[in-house]
């Protein structure tokens, strides 16, 4: 029986590759893509259960804007994407991520980040405050972030409880 359809778009082959044998071993249907323009059509076409974005590929946030652009879009505003990402993830106990995001924002010690990773450890609500090129304060929720390297024992735990 197959499982969820789940896009990968990252611009790293390997990674790719790794994530896509774990999944399609889970009997996952597996789409990719290497950018954002490539993963935004392949969404149209395939319309995907879950996407698992990289942040830098052709551009620094190109991994964002495509979720920005996922979220926004009425045919996957319901779609779990989760980021995955090394940079450094702050878990808390404040279900509003978001407010979170916006007192790191006024803390001298965080005020120069250009992106801010946050997830609740409790209700699971996660997302993004990152900086545009104009200096704006972008906020972006997510539905979880995947630490690089993958690890299958963290990532297929995140997927069943998404797609349930």
């Amino acid at each position: 029986m197959k499982k969820a359809k789940i896009l990968i778009v990252d611009d790293d082959v390997d990674v790719i590759n790794v994530l896509q044998t774990i999944l399609e071993n889970e009997n996952y249907t597996v789409i990719t893509a290497n950018d954002k323009t490539e993963g935004l059509k392949k969404a149209k076409e395939e319309k995907p259960d879950l996407a698992i974005l990289d942040v830098m590929m052709t551009t620094q946030y190109e991994g964002f804007e495509m979720a920005k652009e996922l979220k926004e879009n009425k045919m996957f505003s319901n779609m779990p994407v989760i980021m995955q990402t090394s940079i450094e993830i702050i878990e808390t106990t404040k279900s509003s991520v978001q407010e979170m995001a916006r007192e790191f924002r006024q803390d001298p010690k965080y005020t120069e980040l250009q992106v801010i990773l946050l997830k609740d450890i409790v209700t699971g609500n996660a997302g993004i405050d990152y900086r545009a090129e104009d200096g704006r304060s972008i906020w972006l929720p997510v539905n979880g972030f995947l630490r690089k390297p993958v690890d299958s024992s963290k990532l297929l735990p995140i997927l069943s409880n998404l797609l349930s």
